[in-house]
């Protein structure tokens, strides 16, 4: 089975990229049950992703690539609104972080992940780590569509 244990926080205004960006733009098909369906393009590349529940930090996924028209296609069936975020991945420690710029209706909201090999792993905290969101359900993707950024002030 494919697992993937991470972490996610928020990151402090302090952060400059240091590395290009990659444009995604991410859409998750109408949810029954406990399996999610995440369709992504990431500038030329695509992908459908399975994800089961999250307990703790750690969920089942199974990510596969497809064809970049098949994805643009499946995007209409996905629900509104469509994520779009610019991705910066910097290697901080021996460890990959994901730092997500979102845009639209999440726009100003930046968060920073990284996919451990144990819960209980530990790694560089870089000085621009914020606050850590993992357990909070807001900041999930999927819940960002129901509840944009911009709603919650």
């Amino acid at each position: 089975m494919g697992v993937e244990i991470e972490r996610k926080f928020l990151v402090d205004k302090s952060w400059r990229p240091t590395t290009r960006g990659i444009v995604v733009r991410q859409g998750y098909l109408p949810q029954r049950g406990a399996l999610l369906v995440r369709i992504r393009r990431q500038d030329e590349r695509a992908f459908i992703t399975l994800k089961g529940r999250t307990t703790g930090v750690t969920r089942a996924e199974y990510e596969y690539e497809i064809p970049a028209h098949d994805a643009d296609e499946l995007m209409r069936f996905c629900e509104e609104p469509i994520i779009d975020k610019t991705r910066y991945v910097e290697t901080i420690g021996g460890h990959k972080w994901e730092i997500d710029v979102f845009a639209g209706a999440n726009d100003g909201l930046v968060v920073a992940e990284i996919e451990l090999q144990r819960e209980d792993e530990e790694f560089a905290r870089p000085s621009w780590l914020g606050d850590e969101v993992s357990g909070d359900a807001r900041y999930y993707n999927s819940n960002l569509i129901s509840h944009p950024y911009k709603d919650w002030k």
